[in-house]
């Protein structure tokens, strides 16, 4: 009798014990990974509901039993908003993990890129098509009446604190937040070499970025950037008006002019480098760092003029002499005569 009892009690102990492997297995795979069916990138705006946030991950087929994403959202406590951000789903993430990353705003940072700017208003409105709040919201606090002068600059320089390039920040980022961070990454941008360089040259930080924001429009050839800056550098120096077409342009209004004409050189404004001495008020577009460096880097030389190519290979002649630069132009302007350029 005692030895058909223990047949018995160990029967039911091995089946507990095979119940509670499959219940570990069940568990492990409930809770170490199983919940993508595939990768997938989503962008929660603020006041998405859970209820839209499950409909989102059902339609989409991001996760293989949308059934098992409710019951452990009930189980964590997650029956509220997801948290707005940029969140990435990706294989081996269980059901606990998906939970909590909406439940605890744990997103990931996107890229934000900006190049080529000319003005503030096109900086607001690339800015926000790679994050969260709208061109609106961007152009409304970079033409606040105080928001240049709180980082340090003023109106008319102020786009020279954005420096293009490619940044990792969470796509939520506030306006403030975006601006904030632009000016920690201008005053690292400004390292010591850089300092060094700008204090010979005896400019100011806006100083150097107008330079080459004009350096930048005048030639998209990094290789003779630093000339076209000595040359601005030797009629600085010298009290010699720039004479710069683009600033001419800036004036005008209008970027787009392939051929400035007389009735351009008389558009009264600070910014035509044709009526009036030295640098403009500020930066007539955003350079590249590449023409930033180009200006801290100038190259040392005597010309005090030059010219497009007539070949319209980018590229521009040089002169010492006003007579060199004449037949220069002459050449120029022959070239766009025959290309009918008006």
């Amino acid at each position: 009798m005692k030895s058909k009892t223990k047949k018995i009690i160990a029967a039911v102990a091995a089946s507990l014990a095979l119940i509670a492997a499959a219940c570990a297995v069940a568990g492990y795979t409930l809770w170490k990974g199983n919940a993508v069916a595939r990768s997938g990138e989503l962008y929660i705006e603020r006041g998405t509901s859970s209820d839209e946030l499950t409909e989102i991950l059902r339609s989409e087929g991001y996760l293989k039993n949308i059934g098992r994403f409710r019951r452990f959202s009930g189980f964590l406590g997650f029956d509220g908003q997801p948290r707005a951000g940029h969140y990435v789903l990706k294989p081996g993430m269980s059901y606990p993990q998906v939970v909590r990353m909406f439940q605890g705003g744990l997103q990931t940072p996107v890229k934000v890129t900006f190049n080529n700017i000319r003005s503030l208003d096109q900086l607001a409105g690339r800015v926000s098509r790679q994050l969260e709040p709208d061109s609106l919201s961007f152009y409304q606090v970079f033409h606040a009446d105080t928001t240049a002068l709180y980082y340090g600059f003023r109106r008319e320089d102020f786009i020279s604190m954005f420096i293009p390039d490619t940044y990792q920040m969470y796509w939520t980022s506030s306006p403030q937040a975006f601006l904030d961070r632009m000016k920690r990454e201008f005053d690292n941008f400004w390292n010591e070499g850089r300092e060094d360089m700008r204090e010979a040259m005896g400019l100011s930080r806006s100083e150097v970025i107008t330079l080459a924001s004009i350096v930048y429009e005048e030639t998209k050839m990094s290789d003779e950037m630093a000339r076209v800056a000595g040359v601005y550098m030797n009629r600085l120096r010298r009290g010699i008006k720039l004479q710069a077409d683009p600033t001419v342009k800036y004036a005008v209004g209008d970027f787009t002019l392939r051929r400035i004409l007389f009735r351009h050189l008389e558009v009264d404004s600070p910014y035509n480098t044709y009526l009036y001495e030295g640098l403009p008020p500020g930066p007539i577009s955003m350079p590249s760092v590449t023409a930033i460096d180009a200006v801290l880097n100038y190259e040392e030389h005597d010309y005090l003029y030059f010219c497009a190519k007539s070949d319209f290979s980018g590229y521009h002649a040089f002169a010492r002499t006003l007579a060199e630069h004449n037949r220069n132009r002459d050449l120029w302007v022959a070239a766009l005569n025959r290309a009918g350029i008006k």
